[in-house]
């Protein structure tokens, strides 16, 4: 290490490589940038703490970028800033449990989003029996409509259940999704 506790790494290992594009390529798909997939993975694969240099240098990043992929992953808490005796320079860590990472992902980003739909849902049937059919073709549309909106809502309720579980315990009872994927209504 140099006084400014950096040190030569220029690459990357091929390990290194593909496992951080991966991991970039499913963050980006989960709805986050690929470059906090890539930086967080760079993190958790190094055997000690890294400052923003090394992640510039073997990401082959702007600072900028990684100051801003920095500060994200530890608004999520799966980055920490740690301190390295006798270096000035900041230091980061990966999180590396990987548990309480996705849990609180599900927690704050899924679980909230199911409950935003459970409303809409609720809302909506309860707009569906204000309605005031005219005629028979009008009442059949109703009824079809908030049977369907009814299987939403029981979809919505049944993946509220699933996650909150899951986050809760770690452990899934899916007979419930079984049961729904399956069309058995016991």
């Amino acid at each position: 290490m140099s006084d400014e506790g950096t040190r030569d790494v220029s690459t990357m290992s091929p390990a290194e490589r593909i496992v951080s594009e991966a991991v970039g390529r499913l963050m980006e798909f989960w709805g986050f940038k690929r470059n906090m997939g890539r930086v967080w993975v760079v993190l958790h694969l190094s055997d000690e703490p890294l400052t923003s240099r090394d992640l510039r240098e073997r990401l082959v990043l702007s600072s900028g970028s990684v100051s801003m992929t920095l500060n994200e992953l530890q608004r999520w808490g799966v980055v920490k800033r740690v301190w390295v005796q006798g270096s000035r320079a900041e230091h980061f860590a990966a999180e590396n449990s990987l548990w309480k990472m996705v849990s609180r992902v599900l927690r704050e980003r899924e679980l909230v989003e199911i409950h935003e739909a459970i409303l809409a849902f609720e809302e909506g049937l309860r707009a569906l029996a204000d309605q005031t059919p005219r005629d028979d073709v009008e009442r059949r549309r109703i009824a079809m409509q908030k049977e369907r909106v009814e299987e939403l809502l029981e979809v919505a309720r049944l993946g509220r259940g699933l996650l909150e579980a899951l986050v809760s315990t770690a452990r899934v009872d899916a007979t419930a999704l079984a049961k729904l994927l399956l069309g058995s209504k016991e």
